[in-house]
């Protein structure tokens, strides 16, 4: 029998492995996580990590790379992606019930970039807090 992971191609192992690992190192950071792979049912688009950094919510789009070769990855969130974002970001904040206020919290949208070292394997991770979202 086949192995199954070999199955799933490498660069989706090396992005579900990235996901993993930004979101360990964002918790470490005092990150609350609160939602993985987040996506609304009436866009395709999907938000890879929700959490809270203190009492701002950030939005956070993950990029890996095994290389610094092709364009840095942070580059990679093209204007389709960022316009697909916006969405989702409107409709998860819309569904956040009201509490005490009517005022919706305070966000930012960020981008963690995982490059991982070729001969160690090891990780190394960029995080820009408050990424534009305009293109």
């Amino acid at each position: 029998s086949r192995n199954a992971a070999a199955e799933i191609p490498a660069h989706l192992r090396t992005g579900r492995r990235g996901e993993e690992d930004a979101y360990f190192y964002l918790r470490a950071g005092g990150y609350v996580m609160v939602a993985r792979n987040y996506r609304t049912a009436r866009h395709h688009g999907e938000i890879d990590l929700i959490g809270w950094d203190k009492d701002v919510l950030c939005f956070v789009e993950l990029k890996t790379r095994t290389t610094r070769a092709v364009k840095p990855a942070e580059a990679a969130v093209d204007r389709k992606k960022r316009r697909d974002l916006k969405i989702v970001i409107r409709d998860y904040l819309r569904s956040i019930p009201a509490k005490q206020s009517s005022e919706p919290p305070q966000w930012r949208f960020d981008v963690v970039t995982v490059y991982y070292d070729q001969s160690s394997g090891r990780p190394t991770f960029e995080l820009f807090q408050n990424a534009a979202l305009s293109s």
